[in-house]
């Protein structure tokens, strides 16, 4: 059974502007291995702006887009990406599988995430 669905689109040149003004802002909303992963990319922050719409997804998909903090959802980049929670992210989603999708045009990026009930599709 679903138990929540969560969707976040995002302009990249948004993101792109709000790390440049706030460089600290990386820190705090991606893991290092989320760095990593986007620096090593032509475009890093296409890569990050999807990541940070998948982080949204997932908090919408579990009820907790204003009470969680980002950095406690990390997207483990893989076929599919999947994601690894921390936190209260990890505490609401006790007993959930989450599956997430991402995508990014030249403009824009977009994840959906749809938590399930344990053993369920």
């Amino acid at each position: 059974m679903t138990t929540g669905v969560g969707i976040d689109l995002l302009e990249i040149e948004r993101m792109e502007h709000a790390l440049e003004r706030h460089p600290r802002l990386a820190e705090r909303v991606f893991t290092a291995a989320e760095r990593e992963y986007a620096a090593a990319r032509a475009r890093p922050g296409r890569h990050l702006a999807a990541r940070f719409a998948a982080k949204e997804a997932v908090a919408k998909a579990l009820g907790l887009r204003s009470v969680l903090g980002l950095g406690e959802i990390e997207v483990v980049a893989g076929e599919p990406p999947t994601v690894r929670l921390s936190g209260r992210a990890a505490e609401a989603a006790a007993g959930l599988r989450i599956e997430i999708s991402l995508t990014h045009s030249r403009d824009n990026a977009a994840a959906v995430a749809v938590a399930y009930g344990a053993g369920e599709e």
